[in-house]
């Protein structure tokens, strides 16, 4: 009997059956097509490689052939004009400073302002023809008045490569024009845009120029960067393009407090280029967010043994900022991991513990805390006067 009805059953319900096949798959194929439950796609790319940087953390938040040593093309000048920044910053020049143009510096070829040797031109006038019109005569020339000769200057361009980390590169010249030997990856030149933008702030007032003139408004300079006109935000930095470089680019762009960095080489056309840029930078501001992370909780005073003080401040060491994954910045979570006690010395930024954020099971940084101050270890000279003073005291 009970064959029987659970026969009766099916031959009822096939009909029903073959109704809620054909509604499951109607659902899935509109699941499949939603443009709203679709994953997030990555940067439109045309270029032989490419980096996206967030600038305050340093992370990379997309990569593509990203150490792969190519020819810069102009993009070479952000380290020519980090290093007239430093020199800036250091009082060595200023921006009133006259720089007297070379044979040498004069008989540069590609794009210019058409020194004559012997010319004289402020720093400020310079460094604006070479951030806004990429001058390689003007680089040449500011070279020259910082370091001496041209080779001089390539030498403290490598070095202050290798101090940034920049493991891909090697200069040989102050411009960019093609020369044998002369490499850098998108990776190194994205560490070298970060250092520009955080070591030269005022570098910006050049890079968001998007027309001006030198020689009293004789010659008219034209900002090679087009985003500047096509790109909400845009704060930099430099173009670059040559017959072996093809076209490159480090842009920057600011939303919302975050400020990325974009690199990108051997793109086939100008276009090309800025388009890959816009796409990188789109990527970036769909997908990522900047916070600051703070302790929910007071941090209290450690106990120190030993010491001339008997406690010292735990602080949070350094930028406590964070690039996370848009969306899960309300959802994190965070525990605090700190040392019971420390026994004198106690050095300033010695790490007391650290400061865990996770969202759910995924740790996502770990933060030092560590000494707001020294704390010397106390002397037996101290120690029997502390002892005295509390004897004294307790009659």
């Amino acid at each position: 009997m009970r064959h029987n009805e659970l026969s009766t059953c099916q031959k009822t319900n096939k009909p029903y059956k073959r109704w809620l096949c054909l509604a499951l798959a109607l659902m899935l194929l509109c699941v499949l097509q939603s443009p709203v439950l679709a994953a997030p796609q990555g940067p439109d790319v045309n270029a032989k490689s490419a980096v996206l940087m967030e600038k305050s953390t340093g992370r990379v938040l997309y990569e593509y052939n990203a150490h792969q040593p190519l020819a810069p093309a102009s993009v070479t000048k952000v380290m020519t004009i980090l290093l007239v920044g430093e020199a800036i910053n250091s009082g060595k020049i200023t921006y009133d400073d006259i720089v007297t143009t070379s044979e040498h510096a004069a008989s540069m070829g590609g794009s210019q302002i058409y020194l004559e040797p012997g010319e004289k031109m402020s720093v400020h006038d310079m460094l604006k023809a070479v951030v806004v019109s990429s001058a390689n005569d003007a680089a040449v020339a500011l070279a020259e008045h910082i370091a001496g000769s041209e080779s001089a200057f390539v030498s403290m361009m490598n070095q202050k490569a290798a101090q940034l980390g920049m493991k891909d590169t090697n200069f040989v010249n102050a411009h960019g024009l093609d020369a044998d030997g002369h490499v850098t990856s998108a990776y190194d030149i994205a560490l070298m845009s970060r250092a520009l933008l955080l070591e030269f702030p005022d570098v910006k007032k050049y890079t968001t120029i998007w027309m001006d003139s030198v020689r009293g408004g004789e010659f008219q300079l034209a900002n090679t960067n087009k985003l500047l006109r096509q790109y909400d935000g845009v704060t930099g930095i430099k173009t670059g393009s040559t017959s072996v470089a093809g076209y490159c680019l480090s842009a920057s762009a600011e939303r919302n407090g975050m400020e990325l960095i974009c690199a990108i080489m051997g793109s086939p056309t100008s276009k090309d280029r800025f388009a890959a840029g816009k796409s990188l930078l789109d990527y970036g501001f769909a997908n990522f967010t900047l916070i600051e992370v703070f302790p929910k909780d007071v941090l209290l005073p450690i106990p120190v043994k030993l010491g001339v003080y008997p406690e010292v401040q735990p602080l949070i060491a350094g930028d406590n900022k964070l690039i996370v994954d848009k969306g899960i910045e309300k959802s994190l979570e965070q525990k605090i991991e700190l040392v019971e006690s420390v026994e004198a010395p106690v050095a300033a930024n010695q790490q007391l513990g650290q400061l865990i954020v996770c969202a759910g099971d995924n740790e996502i940084a770990r933060i030092p805390i560590v000494a707001s101050n020294d704390v010397e270890r106390i002397s037996f000279g101290g120690m029997y006067a502390k002892l005295f003073k509390r004897l004294t005291m307790s009659r």
